[in-house]
């Protein structure tokens, strides 16, 4: 499998190509999703209930979602890789989110990362896109 970049996923877009797009958590799911040659993985703050059984996703952290992100990367290096932040990692201060995200980046060779929310982050998102974190 080519390493998939936002480039091969604007390509697949002006195409109209369908893009696959599926969470995993660990190794062996990546390597998986990595021979089915699946376009976008995410690894997601849903760990907390779907792995750990937590009632929500509040009680996950990045300190969690780290080692798995990594896992994943081994096991699909190829794939676009998302780390979504969990709660309260980028609500504080644009400082954090850029921390929290750099985080993912270069710990986990994440492609890109994933926050929720609509009007009250836009300069979060303006601020990360400033500090080339896509």
């Amino acid at each position: 499998m080519k390493k998939v970049t936002i480039h091969t996923l604007l390509e697949k877009k002006q195409k109209k190509e369908p893009l696959t797009w599926l969470t995993a958590y660990d190794f062996p799911m990546a390597q998986m999703e990595e021979k089915a040659e699946i376009d976008i993985v995410l690894v997601g703050d849903s760990i907390g209930m779907t792995v750990y059984g937590y009632d929500s996703t509040l009680p996950v952290t990045m300190d969690l979602l780290i080692p798995h992100t990594r896992a994943v990367r081994k096991g699909a290096p190829n794939v676009f890789l998302i780390g979504d932040m969990p709660y309260m990692t980028y609500q504080i201060s644009k400082e954090e989110a850029i921390r929290n995200a750099g985080r993912f980046m270069a710990e986990c060779g994440c492609d890109a990362i994933k926050l929720e929310g609509g009007r009250e982050v836009v300069d979060t998102v303006k601020a990360l896109i400033k500090a080339t974190i896509p």
